[in-house]
C-alpha cells in the first residue's frame, strides 16, 4: 500500500464509495464530509455511494444527495435520479425478491437470533428490500470476533451469502455483490466498460467487505481506520489516506480535485 501523496494517476472521473465509517464518523455524515461530495461534484468528479445500508435509504440518498446514483443493500440494486426520474434497476425479479424476503425473515433471522446472543436485527431493516442485516456494533455491545464469524456461519449453512461491514453482518440470496452491481451501473447508465476505464476511476472503503473493491479497482483507495482490518485482507487498497473515517473521506476530496 502507498499513502495517499503518492497517487499520480490521471484524472478520476467516477467515485465509488463506501459510507459507513468511510464517509461517516461515530454513525454521523459530518459537514466536511458533506461539502467533499460538493466539491467534487462541483468539479465534475461523478459520486456513487455503494453501501450495504437499505433501499429506503439509497431513495433518499439518490435523490438529495450530490450523487449520480447509488448502489444498495451489497450490490441487490442501484438507484439513480437524473432528469427528475428516479431509476431503479435491481438483480432480480420481484417475484424472486419476495421469496428470498419469506426465507431470510422467517427462517434465517430468526436461527441468528437463536445461535448467537447479543446481536440484533439491524434498526434500518424495516426499509430493506433484499437482504437481511445483524447489527453486532452499531446499536447493540459490540460482540467478539468469534460471535460475528458465527453469525456469517449461519447465514452460509441455510444458503446465504454474507459479508461483514463495519456495523452489520449483511446476508442474502442470489448471486449478485457490489462489485458487478457497479459495472451494470457503468454499463447501463454511461456505457461504459469497467475494465476499459480502470484509468477514470476509483473505489474507497473501509473495511474487509470492500477487499472485492480494492482487487478489482486499479484506482482503490481506503480511509486510515483499514488499518485494524488489514490482517484479514488478501487484497489491499492501493493507496490509504492518513486520517480515519470522513476526515480520511476529505482527503482524498482534496487530492482528487488538484489533480
Amino acid at each position: 500500500m502507498k499513502t495517499l501523496s503518492e497517487f499520480k494517476s490521471a484524472r478520476i472521473e467516477f467515485l465509488f464509495t463506501d459510507i459507513d465509517d468511510t464517509l461517516t464518523d461515530r454513525g454521523q455524515l459530518r459537514a466536511d464530509s458533506y461539502a467533499a461530495l460538493w466539491m467534487m461534484k462541483d468539479a465534475g468528479i461523478k459520486i456513487v455511494p455503494v453501501t450495504g445500508r437499505p433501499a429506503g435509504w439509497c431513495e433518499m440518498i439518490a435523490r438529495f444527495w450530490p450523487v449520480d446514483g447509488v448502489v444498495g443493500e451489497n450490490g441487490a440494486f442501484y438507484f439513480r435520479y437524473h432528469g427528475r426520474v428516479m431509476k431503479r434497476h435491481f438483480s432480480v425479479d420481484e417475484k424472486t425478491r419476495n421469496s428470498h424476503r419469506i426465507k431470510l425473515d422467517n427462517t434465517v433471522a430468526p436461527a441468528i437470533l437463536k445461535n448467537v446472543s447479543g446481536c440484533a436485527i439491524a434498526s434500518d431493516q424495516f426499509c430493506r428490500i433484499s437482504d437481511l442485516a445483524i447489527d453486532y456494533c452499531e446499536d447493540v455491545s459490540p460482540l467478539k470476533a468469534a460471535d460475528v464469524s458465527r453469525i456469517v456461519e449461519v447465514f452460509e449453512k441455510h444458503g446465504a451469502h454474507a459479508k461483514v461491514s463495519s456495523i452489520h453482518v449483511n446476508g442474502w440470496f442470489g448471486d449478485f455483490d457490489k462489485l458487478s452491481m457497479c459495472k451494470e451501473f457503468l454499463r447501463r447508465e454511461f456505457n461504459l466498460d469497467f475494465d476499459d476505464v480502470q484509468d477514470r476511476i476509483g473505489f474507497v472503503g473501509d473495511s474487509p467487505n470492500d477487499e472485492p473493491m480494492f482487487k478489482a479497482f486499479q484506482n482503490s483507495f481506503a480511509v486510515a481506520n483499514i488499518q485494524k482490518f488489514l490482517a484479514q485482507l488478501i487484497h489491499k487498497p492501493a493507496f490509504v489516506t492518513a486520517a480515519p473515517g470522513g476526515e480520511g473521506f476529505c482527503e482524498l476530496a482534496h487530492r482528487l480535485v488538484r489533480k
